[in-house]
């Protein structure tokens, strides 16, 4: 299975983080908050289609993880996916009406790739 999509999951979204022993992991940082409670471990790493959808059944309500592949993005949500083209931002509006339904803030919504 090709693991042809790039992304950055946070820890602390999945309601299991034992997923993360079966993930490509290329990078890994932690947030700078002080207070320890308030930190994220963020993992870059690099998944198949079916990592994905494994993924969006392991994410915790109110969270979402992206994904991408040139401009071809994947946007998980618990049991909801969407893809869109990055360039294209009228293909953003049902994903990012989609988080803020669900109380994700939506400077979060914001699907950074490189």
């Amino acid at each position: 299975m090709a693991k042809n999509y790039k992304g950055i999951i946070v820890e602390e979204s999945l309601s299991d983080n034992r997923i993360l022993n079966d993930l490509e992991i290329i990078k890994v940082e932690v947030s700078k908050e002080e207070n320890p409670q308030d930190r994220w471990h963020l993992y870059t790493v690099l998944v198949s289609e079916e990592d994905i959808d494994k993924l969006a059944k392991n994410i915790k309500p109110k969270w979402y993880m992206h994904f991408w592949k040139g401009r071809k993005v994947i946007a998980i949500f618990k049991n909801k996916k969407f893809e869109f083209d990055y360039d294209n931002k009228s293909e953003w509006i049902p994903v990012i009406d989609y988080g803020l339904s669900l109380g994700i803030p939506k400077e979060q919504l914001d699907f950074p790739i490189d």
